[in-house]
């Protein structure tokens, strides 16, 4: 479990990017921070593993202070994922995603091996195993990506806007990829984005966050759908504006859902 306690972070020009934030995450489970830039949402993500420091409050794993862990060791164990997959161009994919064990000691057969399995995890062919960063696809680098931040068989994985970079349907596939994996592994996930819709489709928690920092927000996505905590938030989501109140119509023979629009959202199946 990850909690934050009173947690507020001001930067040394007077930005105050997270204020005051009680937030707990629970184990095995997906949360989704989301909300437009400068909500604070990546740098709360970024206190996990010490990436940034709070000014003020704690951040606890398992009831641990994460200001009393050493941030190089704290950070080996945990995974990361970010935008564009931060691989390193110069290593070849099975050496990316062995970085992190090598750095913990582990020796490079074993390393090697459990990255090509690590491969057939994440959806990727062994094949691409020796090729470099620019010979894949950006749909193939966010799942080497995916692929390194599990090297480590971490209890934590946090994603930051990690299918912010690619087209539409990579993304749609990438999203299932990790609904998927979350369905096998049961990790406990911290997902950041500034897309609702992602939010609702990943999250089993979903946290709304507003300019300066603030949470507006915690819930399920049909506990936020059901019962928005103000107008921002039903503004956010679009729930005010009808924006998801959808009805069912009869398109030759079959039941088609609609929005409020009139634009298809899918059928109905029997």
């Amino acid at each position: 479990m990850i909690e934050f306690r009173g947690v507020t972070k001001q930067f040394p020009d007077g930005t105050v990017a997270v204020r005051d934030v009680d937030i707990v995450i629970p184990p095995h489970k997906t949360t989704v921070l989301v909300g437009s830039s400068g909500s604070g949402k990546t740098t709360l993500l970024r206190m996990i593993n010490r990436m940034v420091d709070p000014t003020g409050g704690q951040v606890l794993i398992d009831g641990t202070d994460v200001a009393t862990v050493d941030p190089v060791k704290l950070r080996r164990g945990i995974g990361y994922v970010m935008q564009n997959s931060g691989l390193l161009p110069h290593r070849k994919v099975v050496d990316n995603i062995a970085t992190v064990p090598l750095l913990r000691g582990e020796s490079r057969r074993a390393a090697r091996a459990h990255a090509l399995e690590l491969l057939d995890t994440v959806g990727l062919d062994r094949s691409l195993a020796d090729r470099y960063p620019s010979q894949l696809s950006g749909g193939q680098q966010q799942r080497v990506g995916v692929a390194r931040g599990l090297a480590v068989d971490p209890n934590i994985l946090l994603m930051d806007e990690p299918f912010g970079a690619v087209d539409p349907i990579v993304r749609s596939e990438l999203q299932q990829e990790l609904l998927r994996l979350q369905g096998e592994l049961g990790k406990t996930v911290v997902f950041v984005t500034h897309d609702i819709d992602e939010a609702f489709l990943l999250g089993d928690q979903v946290v709304i966050m507003q300019q300066g920092g603030l949470i507006s927000q915690a819930a399920s996505p049909a506990e936020i759908l059901a019962h928005p905590a103000d107008s921002f938030v039903a503004d956010f989501v679009g729930a005010d504006r009808g924006k998801r109140a959808l009805h069912v119509t009869e398109v030759d023979g079959r039941r088609v859902v609609v929005d409020a629009d009139g634009r298809a959202a899918g059928v109905l199946a029997s």
